[in-house]
């Protein structure tokens, strides 16, 4: 072990000031900062969040307030310190934090001054404030007793056995430059409180469901289950336990439109209000939502997978593995387990892919005429075999209708495409079968399918055909048969 005794050594303190600076940047936004504050309740054994603000334009406060376990001085003034604890140490398996910032860069990244208030049983209360304004001034990493309304604080934390109440002022980053009376200030305003209420209902749901009330503006937040459970037509998929079942994976294919009331599809839309922006994973530490209806670079968004949802449940051990942020937002699966997510997700993405499938196939029974239209067919002479393209085809009778005097020019393309198919190498990888062959555009990107059913439609919408017949044709025309769970997605421009 080296003897750094023998070492000369210097102070390298951080300056405060540019260190706080350097907090507010670190990219929360008001959601997600007021979720760092809830965290802190929770983990203070909390059974009741109570979120406020009182709008003044510049001046306006906010102010989260719980009745959890409190402080004394002693602990307050811990808790204010920046990196009051090591993210290595050992943390109870129901603690909501890890780095020992979360309140300090919540705070800061919002505000330039904040406040916290907090009574411990048997003492009194107690606050300390950080202040930015003071900390260059004075060019410290110092506290100061100072409050504004003290009285009114005083009173709201006296009213509880225990708690505390974290006070944002000077909301700098949400209402600079603002002023009382605009109404289109305060609307704005007023939007960023539901987006907020939304995301609370959501990061906090399990918890809700277990019996924490958290209240904005003393209405209770109602919790939002992205997995609906105990909705009729529900597909729960079985679970699977990695890490000796420390962590736990399982997928949800959620019921069709079709089998939703009004209501439970706007419910399943969440707070972002689209079905397509909730599906893909959802992972959970310690049963707080992080990350919410991403697919974590394994796989793009499509509205086709719309019904899927997938859950995975971490313990707060796996945070160094998991790449989570100090914002509590972000998620990166380690790459130990990406074959088995991989697995697991595309397992539940075929099954909610298949539920649209299968709609359009019921459409295409239902209401499908005798005319099927394949790309290519058959055709002898001189009693050989050719293959043609279909000159009856949608996309062919379309082209040409617009082709004018190139007609005669994709006509000969046309003819050399056919005339060149490798049909002796093509019966001979099929009967030595070393490689299967794929179904039309398998494995690549699918827009020109999507875009061209749409085209498609449309011509046989202004056609006179009703919207379900010009869907029922597409289905019966090759290749766009092979792909039923596009067609409910074609809008009727």
């Amino acid at each position: 072990m080296i003897n750094y005794s023998d070492f000369q050594s210097a102070s390298a303190e951080p300056e405060a000031s540019s260190m706080i600076e350097t907090f507010r940047a670190i990219g929360y936004s008001i959601e997600t900062a007021i979720a760092d504050i809830v965290d802190n309740s929770i983990t203070a054994g909390a059974k009741n969040i109570w979120i406020d603000y009182n709008w003044k334009g510049s001046n306006t406060t906010l102010s989260i307030l719980d009745d959890g376990t409190g402080m004394n001085n002693e602990q307050l003034i811990q808790a204010m310190r920046p990196g009051s604890r090591n993210p290595l140490e050992e943390r109870s398996s129901d603690d909501l934090g890890r780095f020992g910032l979360g309140l300090k860069t919540a705070s800061f990244s919002q505000s330039r001054k904040f406040t916290v208030f907090s009574r411990a049983k048997d003492y009194k209360p107690i606050f300390w404030t950080w202040d930015l304004d003071y900390v260059n001034q004075v060019q410290a990493w110092k506290l100061i007793r100072h409050i504004p309304d003290e009285e009114n604080w005083t009173q709201k934390i006296e009213a509880l056995e225990t708690g505390t109440c974290v006070i944002w002022w000077n909301l700098d980053r949400l209402t600079k430059d603002t002023v009382e009376d605009s109404e289109e200030a305060k609307s704005k305003f007023l939007g960023i409180m539901d987006s907020v209420k939304s995301h609370l209902s959501m990061v906090f749901h399990k918890f809700m469901d277990d019996g924490l009330k958290i209240y904005f503006r003393d209405r209770l937040i109602k919790s939002w289950d992205p997995f609906m459970i105990g909705v009729d037509g529900l597909q729960p998929k079985p679970e699977t336990r990695l890490e000796s079942g420390s962590i736990r994976i399982k997928g949800f294919v959620l019921p069709h439109r079709s089998k939703l009331s009004a209501e439970q599809y706007n419910y399943g839309k969440g707070p972002k209000d689209s079905w397509t922006a909730h599906q893909g994973f959802y992972v959970y530490r310690n049963r707080r939502l992080l990350v919410a209806g991403d697919w974590l670079g394994l796989f793009k968004r499509e509205v086709h997978y719309d019904l899927c949802r997938i859950q995975i449940d971490l313990p707060n051990n796996f945070d160094s593995d998991w790449q989570i942020d100090i914002k509590k937002s972000i998620a990166r699966p380690p790459s130990i387990y990406r074959e088995q997510i991989l697995a697991i997700a595309k397992e539940a993405r075929n099954q909610a892919v298949e539920v649209y499938r299968h709609k359009g196939k019921v459409l295409k029974r239902k209401l499908a005429s005798d005319e099927y239209f394949p790309f290519w067919e058959e055709r002898a002479r001189h009693s050989k075999r050719f293959y043609k393209i279909n000159r009856n085809h949608p996309l062919l009778t379309d082209l040409y209708s617009k082709s004018g005097e190139l007609k005669r020019e994709i006509e000969k393309v046309i003819q050399f495409i056919e005339e060149t198919i490798p049909v002796p190498l093509i019966t001979l990888q099929e009967s030595e079968n070393e490689k299967p062959h794929g179904q039309p555009f398998e494995g690549i990107d699918h827009s020109a399918i999507k875009e061209t059913m749409q085209k498609l439609f449309n011509g046989f919408v202004s056609t006179g055909l009703s919207v379900e017949k010009a869907k029922a044709r597409i289905l019966n025309t090759e290749p766009f048969n092979f792909y039923p769970e596009y067609i409910e997605f074609i809008a009727n421009e």
